[in-house]
């Protein structure tokens, strides 16, 4: 990748976006870019924490593992996004898998040079707040959705929340930029897989959702928020 590609990569995160050209030179002298292949690990579950991630082209799945080997994917990003958000505020091991599942192109930081860039531009810590204020408030949606509502609402939140994450609109649609299998869609919520799938078709003859050609979804936001009431 080149030296302007990352420029432009970086300018497009949130966290960056207003940053001068001076600036992001700045960054660009402590960032690495890497091409990663489909199903490389950018890095596993446990391994020392020592970078960050800016994903220039690419998805990412983001997933944990427990002591049986259960799967729960956390989140699926996409180009723009950064991770894990969680290396700012703690040290020690990386709290999940990072596995590529679309071919990628990523920028990496190593932690240490990037604080000593924080503390040097200080409206770059702003901006940070703000973005992990966004993954908090995502992050108590997610629990208030398990404590306060029933398996099938939970699976109704689960796709109006990947219309925002990993949707793009059309017309009246939201269609998912990826691939879910009913496997996947469980293990984000811990149910199983026979219980999405019962839902998903109920949601189907209901035409609140569809799948096209390539089996991506697409989803009717407004009919499927109804569900909700």
């Amino acid at each position: 990748m080149k030296r302007t590609d990352i420029i432009k990569r970086l300018s497009a995160v949130p966290i960056f976006r207003e940053l001068n050209f001076c600036e992001l030179e700045e960054l660009v002298k402590i960032a690495q870019a890497r091409n990663y292949k489909n199903k490389m690990y950018v890095f596993m579950q446990d391994d020392p924490l020592d970078r960050v991630f800016f994903i220039h082209s690419g998805k990412v799945k983001i997933y944990k593992t427990d002591s049986a080997g259960k799967e729960q994917i956390v989140s699926v990003l996409e180009a723009g996004e950064m991770f894990p958000h969680a290396g700012f505020f703690r040290k020690g091991n990386y709290p999940a898998h990072a596995e590529i599942i679309e071919e990628a192109q990523l920028v990496v930081i190593p932690i240490n040079d990037f604080e000593k860039v924080l503390i040097s531009y200080p409206e770059l810590s702003i901006k940070l707040f703000k973005v992990l204020g966004e993954k908090i408030v995502d992050l108590q949606e997610r629990l208030e959705a398990q404590i306060l509502h029933n398996t099938y609402e939970q699976i109704v939140l689960l796709l109006l929340r990947l219309t925002k994450s990993n949707g793009v609109e059309l017309g009246d649609l939201h269609r998912l930029t990826t691939q879910f299998t009913n496997r996947e869609l469980a293990n984000m919520i811990g149910t199983s897989r026979e219980t999405v799938s019962r839902t998903v078709n109920h949601l189907k003859k209901k035409k609140f959702i569809e799948q096209d050609d390539s089996g991506f979804y697409l989803i009717n936001s407004e009919a499927l928020q109804s569900e909700l009431f």
